[in-house]
């Protein structure tokens, strides 16, 4: 593992900027906060204090983009965050999402009705202790209602200043066009990491229109991992794990990925963020680059 230095300070901005929509500077590497919530993303978390002290420890570290959804719990996420970090430092970023509803632990169902939409903008609002959301994702797209119905209603609320960007989760390069014609998406968050490369196509898109894309998902690295892997062997070279490597990995891809690792680990917050400070060799990065392809062929 890399060293821990009693200095944590700024860990993340190790791992560069990136500036949503042309104004909206986030350091690379942020915190995911969906795994805060109970089992099954379900209900309270086993243990509310750690909890708080994770977040308060992504924020300490130099984290600056916390991502977040109302579906998480439901709300249990959002609540965590406004107890744990309200009120918020200019720097810190919270996007959230809505469209997707919750029938019980792992149950979840697309949503995207505009009217529903509206109120959990507001609800999100509310439960943050926010006046504008800076990123508002639609967690997904309802095929029940047209996209520039769904989008347009996040425009609207945009225009009226509840939302200041505008961004998508699990959609296609042909999702993300469609979405563009009724308003602008700075950001897309997408399934994607070293051992799984279905949205490499949308992820190069992003990357010729500097549009963010926030891989979720990021560590599930697999036999990657396993002692004798790749993986593993580059890690030790540098004084490091795998899943630092991974984020490693991660943020060589592309300047406009921004890895979002989430856990339920005070430490382990540290270690991720510290990943923002490992420079891979090209080398190490086509060794990665090239374990990572035969593993996702093998899962095929």
């Amino acid at each position: 593992m890399t060293s821990q230095s009693t200095d944590t300070q700024n860990l993340a901005a190790a791992s560069g900027t990136f500036t949503l929509g042309g104004d909206l500077p986030v350091h690379r590497l942020g915190f995911g906060a969906m795994q805060l919530p109970g089992e099954g993303v379900w209900g309270p978390p086993a243990d509310r204090d750690t909890a708080l002290a994770v977040l308060r420890k992504a924020v300490e570290v130099g984290v600056t983009l916390i991502d977040t959804a109302d579906s998480y719990g439901p709300y249990v996420s959002e609540e965590l965050i406004r107890e744990a970090l309200h009120p918020y430092a200019d720097d810190v970023v919270i996007a959230t999402k809505a469209g997707l509803t919750r029938q019980g632990p792992g149950v979840w169902t697309p949503l995207g009705q505009p009217a529903y939409l509206r109120q959990e903008v507001e609800m999100s609002l509310r439960r943050l202790g926010l006046e504008r959301i800076d990123l508002f994702q639609l967690h997904r797209i309802d095929p029940a209602y047209p996209v520039a119905d769904q989008v347009g209603e996040l425009k609207a609320l945009q225009d009226e200043g509840k939302i200041r960007h505008i961004g998508l989760s699990e959609v296609s390069v042909a999702d993300l066009k469609e979405a563009e014609q009724t308003a602008e998406i700075v950001s897309v968050q997408n399934l994607y990491n070293l051992a799984n490369r279905q949205s490499e196509e949308l992820l190069d898109h992003c990357t010729a229109h500097g549009i963010g894309f926030i891989p979720w998902f990021p560590l599930n690295t697999g036999k990657l991992s396993a002692d004798s892997g790749p993986l593993a062997e580059i890690a030790k070279g540098h004084d490091a794990s795998a899943s630092q490597l991974a984020l490693a990995w991660l943020l060589e891809r592309s300047p406009v990925v921004l890895p979002i690792p989430g856990t339920k680990s005070v430490d382990h917050v540290v270690d991720n963020t510290a990943a923002a400070s490992i420079e891979l060799t090209e080398d190490e990065y086509d060794a990665l680059e090239q374990a990572g392809r035969k593993a996702e062929e093998e899962a095929a």
